[in-house]
């Protein structure tokens, strides 16, 4: 429901064309996954960190984040060093694996390298300008299409949610583990599915009044600039130096 939270600002990465973002983007996450070494993942977390500060994005919603990220991440933490076999770490009266911790480590840098690059680049842009974008790109129409009206009306049923869960508190809805709460909730998602059906309908034919022929008309996008070549040469340079030292 926040996938614009960091889309306004107006520092450098804001300000460059979302295409180049998005082949960024593909590329730094392409190199940091297929890695299988430790140091490019750690180097590659210290350039999100700065590419996250060149953002200017908020710290405390930054961190809520990637809490949740790691909160799943930290699963692995308790899982990997205890299945995989190897050389044995005794850890008071624990033995841990030294390849499970080695792998557990690796996908932690990995995750939060990729996440905070990706952030930065694309969060910094409205859904909007990147789905243009994708279509300058030439992806396939009907995908990008997907890609806006899931976002577009994703948040719509999100506010109906809120609405109806709204009503269920004033009427002195108290949840609990108990048959009626089961049934309560079923209501409230039947109820949600019935309205998104009669909202997306709605939707279809105010569109089809609009003359929707099964396209999205694009208007002309904007001419890449100096500092998207800039940003370009800079970006090269540090994969290929990552790549290199690694």
């Amino acid at each position: 429901m926040h996938l614009e939270e960091f889309a306004q600002g107006h520092s450098l990465l804001h300000r460059l064309d979302p295409r180049g973002k998005l082949l960024a983007a593909l590329f730094w996450s392409c190199m940091v996954a297929t890695s299988g070494h430790l140091a490019l993942p750690a180097w590659a977390l210290v350039c999100g960190l700065v590419l996250t500060a060149m953002a200017g994005l908020p710290v405390r919603s930054l961190c809520a984040r990637f809490a949740l990220v790691n909160l799943f991440i930290a699963l692995l933490w308790l899982t990997l060093p205890f299945s995989l076999p190897g050389d044995q770490i005794a850890l008071g009266p624990l033995h841990v694996g030294r390849e499970g911790l080695l792998l557990a480590l690796r996908i932690t840098l990995k995750c939060n390298a990729i996440l905070l690059a990706v952030t930065a680049l694309l969060g910094t842009s409205t859904v909007f300008t990147l789905v243009h974008a994708l279509r300058r790109l030439a992806l396939p129409e009907k995908l990008t299409q997907l890609f806006f009206f899931t976002f577009r009306y994703f948040q719509i049923l999100h506010a109906e949610y809120l609405r109806l869960r709204e009503a269920m508190r004033a009427r002195c809805f108290a949840p609990g583990v108990n048959l009626h709460s089961y049934k309560s909730y079923a209501q409230l998602m039947g109820t949600l599915l019935v309205r998104s059906l009669d909202r997306a309908e709605r939707v279809r034919e105010a569109m089809l009044c609009r003359g929707y022929v099964g396209r999205l008309p694009l208007g002309d996008h904007r001419a890449i600039q100096k500092h998207d070549v800039l940003f370009a040469v800079f970006f090269s340079m540090v994969c290929g130096s990552l790549l290199f030292l690694t």
